[in-house]
């Protein structure tokens, strides 16, 4: 496709996250219940502004660009007609959502050949949306758009990682992440996809997390990519089908994660007391 193609479909995907906000903001501000989705599983919520979120968002794929499919959290896909694919999560972060935390995000990706192209962290009551394309960009509610980069940390010794609860882990995963967590100067959890806003922006320098589903992580991708930070698996790999994601700020620390994560020992690294390069938009 053309760039100016591009440029349509990412203000496109913005049009997408107001949509979604004027369910989202109302819904947060009236009190919310929710239902268990999990089937007796592991409390799992959804609620009644997740699926109309996602109705809102997928008419306006229907009317402007009846090809693409749709692939959604809540409701059954739509298969495409060519080579592109929005990914739609309405409210990620539900559990925040329902507690009344500010936190909780819109996720909207559009792959193309099955690759996330296009990625949209809409941060609703915070009034922060992040985008990410070839690069990466905070913008304002005017559309006024600042590049986002990640902090560049090159050092465990000197990073901020996040996940959102350590206690989802279990087993070897519980035990790779305890070892990554031990070598970490601070460790903040609860953030769900906003810590990866975060990282692209420059105040967190790594997250680590598994579990997760294509609708949760398409959209991180473009972003964290197009603020210069590294995405792959625990392994080290692009390959997230599994649902493990690790996010660094920078190539040498991801390959210093990824050896911990593996059960690799590190060498000893003196902590520097240089100050964090944080770049908040």
């Amino acid at each position: 496709m053309a760039s100016a193609d591009w440029k349509a479909l990412t203000s496109f995907a913005c049009r997408l996250a107001d949509a979604a906000r004027d369910v989202t903001l109302p819904a947060a501000a009236a009190g919310i219940a929710c239902e268990d989705k999990s089937g007796g599983g592991r409390f799992d919520p959804v609620t009644e502004a997740d699926r109309e979120a996602e109705r809102v968002m997928r008419v306006l794929i229907e009317a402007h660009h009846p090809d693409h499919g749709i692939e959604g959290e809540e409701l059954e896909p739509r298969p495409a007609r060519g080579s592109f694919v929005w990914s739609l999560d309405p409210i990620d972060g539900t559990r925040a959502f329902i507690c009344g935390m500010p936190g909780w995000t819109t996720l909207i990706a559009l792959l193309h050949e099955r690759q996330p192209a296009v990625g949209v962290i809409d941060v609703p009551r915070l009034d922060e949306r992040y985008v990410g394309t070839g690069e990466a960009a905070w913008v304002e509610s005017g559309g006024d758009r600042q590049t986002l980069r990640t902090s560049g940390c090159t050092g465990l010794g000197e990073a901020r990682l996040s996940t959102t609860d350590p206690y989802l882990f279990a087993g070897t995963e519980a035990e790779a992440f305890e070892r990554l967590r031990r070598s970490i100067r601070v460790t903040r959890y609860g953030y769900d996809a906003y810590a990866y806003a975060r990282l692209a922006a420059g105040s967190i320098d790594l997250v680590a997390e598994s579990g997760l589903s294509p609708h949760d992580l398409n959209a991180l991708v473009p972003v964290i990519r197009g603020a210069g930070g590294v995405v792959g698996n625990w392994a080290g790999g692009d390959d997230l089908s599994d649902g493990q994601l690790l996010a660094a700020a920078s190539p040498a620390l991801f390959e210093q994660a990824v050896r911990l994560l593996s059960g690799d020992r590190l060498p000893a690294r003196r902590r520097s007391s240089t100050k964090w390069r944080d770049r908040v938009p």
